[in-house]
């Protein structure tokens, strides 16, 4: 637990500190004398009296109380350094720099674990061990640089590395991103990522926190809290943006269905971060491009207007800002000739608007002017000016600083000039601003954080599903796969639609069955897991003869012990799809089905539950949404009853959560129905 203990300290006390700055205990002394920490400091070293001008105790036992100690001493003697500072000198917060423990070995794990413990017993905090410590604005208790300007509208930033942590400030603080406090989790013996979100949601005041938040994150333990959290935080008022890393699955375990092939853990991922309305990102440069445009206000179109002096940053800006999805809409009409009557000739405002190199401050003006005031189809405005070292543009920047405090939409200031007029773009980062200096990143960065959904609601409504129903036939089944008459009793207990069908294992059965579901027919084999591909798919069966001569031919297809049929329907062929992810719970997919999900692999996916309005969400997403909204005269899938059964496998999955996996390949939709034609369901108990 997060206490003020550790977020302000009235003392202090560096275990291992020195005068050798180039040491963690040298340096983390150093950066709290430097940003002037209030409280008392004090070192312990068994063979100083003064280490950099701070008191030093050669024996812990001698230290007054202290609230807060960070350790930079070697693993073996922090857990009885922790006892002695938690039970005698009444510390309630530990900061452990020193590497060693659950990341190096067993023993070192049983280290951090006894360490946890200790802590745990006085209700005390735990930031590592393995970390580079904590920043804010009362203390610099990490030992390493950048030390960034720490501002409490800047941004909150939690980091599973230290290093990375580190490498992000440097690609954050050059293009003036602020920030309000870092915390460096390390190994999150105590408490991780997850952890401090929660504490910054259950302590968010909205006139006093920070509300922009961002994370880097190697292992999500807890995705559960990260989604309540995260999602509450962002209902709040707040942005959320976060790496991800460790998503590729080099080796992943082989996968008997379409949903798990598909459904990996870093889609998991993927899902978890849209559900709760974080951005995600995918390397260091993109969070803090997208870390810079939440300090902006946000963005409340897709039409921006690309302002420039220089042609090529503008054509490749409007690229990006259209390959994401962002309109750069054609500038016309009267009030448009008005302000390039303002310009000089050669200019253009069709957007882009292109005031030349030669372009003024004042000419600048006029344009942001006309777009906030004049021309409804701008919702925002990119602001590329540079310098080819002519001349200071110190007139431009401070005319840009000052358009950004009155207009109504949001400015942002592309300057790529870093060398040129480095004296210039530090004077107007000085003032508070940011500068995104790669206009390709900025356009990207923009239209993720456009494209991101908002949280969906905490609390979602279930379709009425039959319980009772649903637990008797899980209960009563053993692990593996259901038999089609318990696929079949689980799916009318879900009320998901389907073809009415039937399985038989001799010819006089299924000639019976046949006759009572009604030609034309779909026969296929039971037991091989790709019936197509083994011949073991027969369709528009009309008559008893071919009844006959099929279910003779299949049964002879190695693996089959059964036949089944199946009503011949008609309709564009979709896929639902379901899979127990460790941690996560449910993954629910959805897109093309058929041989499509194999060829396209076009799917979307979210964590159950799923309301109404995330699955029409999902299936709106795909890239083959065109084909379920029917197109050169083709019939439409009914997108209503689509979502539906979205929303039924995943209340299923929320009743049942021992389905492991789950595929609905394909159901047939058209416009009046989405009829499930074939299931497999796999049942693993713990």
């Amino acid at each position: 637990m997060i206490n003020e203990q550790l977020l302000n300290p009235q003392s202090i006390v560096v275990v291992g500190g020195s005068d050798d700055v180039q040491k963690p205990g040298g340096k983390v002394l150093k950066n709290l004398i430097d940003g002037d920490f209030k409280g008392d400091l004090y070192v312990a070293n068994p063979k100083l009296d003064e280490v950099q001008g701070i008191k030093s105790f050669k024996n812990p036992n001698d230290l007054p109380n202290v609230d807060l100690a960070i350790l930079a001493i070697a693993a073996k003697f922090c857990p009885s350094t922790i006892k002695l500072l938690a039970e005698e000198k009444n510390t309630r917060a530990f900061i452990i720099l020193s590497a060693g423990f659950s990341e190096e070995n067993e023993e070192g794990a049983k280290l951090e674990q006894e360490i946890v413990d200790i802590v745990n017993s006085v209700g005390g905090s735990l930031i590592g061990p393995n970390c580079v410590g904590v920043l804010n604005s009362n203390y610099n208790g990490v030992f390493t640089t950048p030390i960034p300007s720490l501002d409490p509208k800047g941004c909150d930033f939690i980091s599973g590395s230290g290093a990375t942590a580190v490498f992000i400030m440097e690609s954050g603080v050059p293009k003036g991103l602020s920030f309000s406090s870092v915390y460096s989790v390390g190994n999150s013996a105590q408490m991780g990522v997850e952890e401090i979100l929660k504490y910054m949601d259950e302590s968010f005041d909205p006139e006093t926190s920070s509300k922009v938040k961002l994370l880097y994150v190697e292992n999500i333990d807890k995705p559960e809290m990260l989604l309540k959290h995260a999602s509450s935080l962002i209902r709040k008022g707040c942005k959320i943006a976060a790496v991800k890393s460790g998503g590729s699955e080099a080796g992943s375990r082989a996968a008997s269905s379409h949903t798990g092939a598909l459904a990996s853990s870093d889609v998991a991922v993927d899902a978890l971060f849209k559900k709760a309305g974080i951005v995600r990102c995918s390397g260091r440069e993109e969070l803090a491009t997208v870390a810079s445009i939440f300090m902006h206000p946000e963005l409340q179109g897709k039409n921006i207007a690309v302002i420039t002096h220089a042609g090529g940053p503008a054509v490749m800006l409007t690229d990006a800002l259209s390959n994401g999805g962002l309109d750069v809409p054609h500038i016309e009409g009267p009030k448009a000739d008005a302000l390039l009557e303002k310009l000089y000739a050669g200019s253009s405002v069709s957007n882009p608007i292109d005031f030349l190199a030669t372009g003024t401050a004042q000419q600048l003006g006029d344009i942001i002017d006309a777009c906030d005031n004049d021309f409804d189809n701008i919702d925002a405005m990119a602001v590329i000016f540079g310098s080819p070292g002519l001349f200071p543009v110190y007139d431009v920047y401070d005319l840009l600083h000052e358009k950004m405090k009155e207009c109504k939409k949001p400015i942002y200031p592309i300057l790529p000039s870093v060398i040129n007029v480095k004296d210039e773009i530090e004077h107007f980062l000085a003032k508070g601003r940011i500068n995104f200096p790669d206009e390709v990143v900025f356009g990207n960065a923009l239209a993720k954080v456009f494209n991101t959904p908002k949280p969906q609601p905490e609390e979602i409504a279930l379709p009425d599903v039959d319980v009772a129903g649903i637990r008797k036939i899980v209960d009563e089944a053993d692990n593996g796969y259901l038999s089609p008459e318990q696929i079949h009793n689980l799916l009318d207990a879900a009320g998901i639609a389907r073809a009415q069908e039937g399985v038989a294992d001799t010819e006089e059965e299924i000639v019976a069955l046949a006759k009572k579901i009604g030609f034309p027919l779909v026969m296929k084999v039971v037991g091989p897991v790709h019936k197509s591909d083994v011949g073991g798919v027969t369709l528009n069966v009309k008559d008893e003869e071919t009844v006959r001569s099929e279910f003779k031919r299949m049964m002879q297809i190695k693996d089959t012990y059964a036949v089944m049929l199946a009503q011949m329907l008609s309709g564009t062929e979709v896929f639902i799809g379901a899979k127990r992810e460790d941690k996560f719970g449910h993954m629910v997919l959805c897109g093309l089905g058929g041989i499509f999900i194999e060829v396209l692999k076009d799917v979307k996916a979210s964590l159950a539950p799923i309301s109404t309005e995330e699955a029409h969400e999902m299936i709106q997403g795909l890239n083959s949404y065109g084909i379920i909204k029917g197109v050169r005269g083709q019939e439409p899938v009914n997108e209503d009853r689509f979502a539906e059964a979205v929303t039924r496998v995943a209340a299923l999955m929320k009743v049942a959560p021992e389905i492991f996996e789950m595929d609905l390949n394909p159901l047939l939709g058209n416009k009046d129905a989405v009829v499930a034609v074939d299931a497999r369901i796999r049942i693993e108990k713990e």
